[in-house]
């Protein structure tokens, strides 16, 4: 009878705090949809409305004029530190210099359009300001160091790649599908697991954690940078899905400044891109790309603690967690049902492709040549794969599969070329057996 006592208390315990990290995960998908919804409608704009050839056209000199650029370019752009590799060396490839490249790397997966007003959503007006301004300031940072360190630089001949930019040639109503199709189909794919594991992540530290756990690092600077540091540098970390991690800890006690850190350093780095910039760009240049990111985050992690008032990080979070007792509006309810809708959507058109996939492999398998390609992580990772394909000589045409790591190829080509293309922008790549 003990036993059994014992196992019920237990059970109605783990229910409790089920259902408490379920309800803490409910409320902060319900105050950053409508800020999720606009920011990937923005995201798709930018997508659709700005010619590729505008984040190239620049980057070429060996100067602080570039590096500038590039960080300018790359802060608004909705990339995750996955996606942004490839982009950061096809933008290399076709001419710009190692620190107009390490600037883009370091500003593209800090920040988005979308990851800007979700912060705004969840962590106030201050967060939202200063992170855009502490990705910039890094960026450019890192950039100058690499053509300081490597003043006489070979720089890549610009030299743009077949099929490259066609929008322009697109009619409007085309545009407008497209905006609809990348800002809530192929971001949604994209971010939509990485916001769900940030959330799940989130609500178990709010919830389920107790706050005992973090009496060392409440309103310690050092102990809670160091502590962001740890993980967060070689974890993938989504800038939208780092959103309410960074918000779950300062609930806890974490400073301000260490949740910049990891709103920062998170989605900047991981292991697997730490790698790829040390293969690609050189290891002198993977060392300034992971100082500068570090450097600046924890930098300014230390100003935002003693030099900004505390009240202006904290008021907003004070807030969040009063209108979490009040609950949310009919609106939030809307956006929140719209986003899981979409998110939904996108997962079954995802399938469903990879159905349609396999129907035409099996159909056609005999005029296609078949490559194992390594380290895609997102959409975007596989429309710069088929894109290098694509521009080799005597490739017809090309289908590259994200969920089984293949690129389908019809066309009399050469292997060599296929594999140096690929490997050009980071990935390794092998024929299939």
């Amino acid at each position: 009878m003990k036993n059994e006592e014992l196992f019920r208390n237990f059970a109605a315990l783990y229910h409790q705090k089920l259902m408490k990290i379920l309800l803490e995960i409910w409320t902060l998908l319900c105050e950053m949809s409508p800020y999720l919804l606009l920011g990937f409608l923005l995201a798709g704009l930018m997508h659709e409305f700005i010619p590729g050839k505008v984040y190239t056209k620049y980057l070429g000199e060996n100067s602080l004029k570039s590096v500038v650029l590039a960080a300018l370019f790359g802060v608004p752009l909705p990339l995750c530190s996955c996606g942004v590799i490839p982009t950061a060396m096809g933008i290399r490839k076709e001419g710009a210099s190692k620190g107009a490249t390490i600037s883009f790397l370091i500003a593209t997966p800090q920040t988005g359009v979308d990851s800007i007003i979700a912060t705004y959503s969840l962590m106030g007006l201050p967060f939202a300001i200063i992170r855009p301004i502490v990705a910039l300031l890094t960026a450019v940072f890192g950039g100058v160091m690499c053509n300081s360190l490597d003043p006489h630089q070979q720089t890549p001949s610009n030299s743009p790649l077949k099929g490259e930019d066609k929008k322009e040639s697109i009619p409007l109503r085309g545009r407008f599908r497209g905006l609809v199709s990348y800002a809530f189909g192929e971001m949604m794919e994209d971010i939509g697991k990485w916001l769900a594991i940030g959330l799940v992540v989130a609500g178990i530290i709010t919830a389920a954690v107790p706050d005992s756990w973090f009496t060392i690092f409440q309103g310690n600077t050092l102990y809670s940078i160091l502590f962001v540091l740890v993980f967060s540098i070689p974890m993938y970390l989504c800038a939208t899905g780092s959103i309410p991690i960074a918000l779950a800890l300062m609930l806890k006690g974490l400073t301000p400044g260490a949740a910049l850190v990891l709103l920062m350093a998170g989605p900047a780095s991981n292991a697997a891109s730490i790698l790829v910039v040390g293969k690609v760009l050189g290891r002198r240049s993977m060392l300034v790309y992971l100082t500068a990111i570090i450097f600046g985050a924890v930098l300014f992690g230390f100003g935002i603690d003693y030099l900004l008032p505390r009240e202006w990080f904290t008021a907003p979070i004070a807030q969040y967690a009063a209108c979490h007792e009040e609950g949310v509006g009919l609106f939030s309810y809307i956006c929140t049902g719209l986003l899981l809708v979409l998110l939904l959507r996108a997962l079954f058109v995802s399938h469903h492709h990879h159905h349609h996939h396999h129907e035409l492999e099996e159909a056609e398998m005999a005029s296609l040549i078949i490559y194992n390609v390594e380290g895609m992580n997102c959409s975007h990772c596989a429309e710069n794969v088929k894109r290098v394909i694509a521009a080799v000589e005597g490739v017809e045409h090309v289908e590259v599969s994200l969920h089984e790591g293949k690129a389908h190829i019809r066309g009399a080509h050469s292997e060599d070329e296929v594999l140096r293309a690929v490997e050009s922008i980071g990935f390794r790549a092998s024929k299939a057996t």
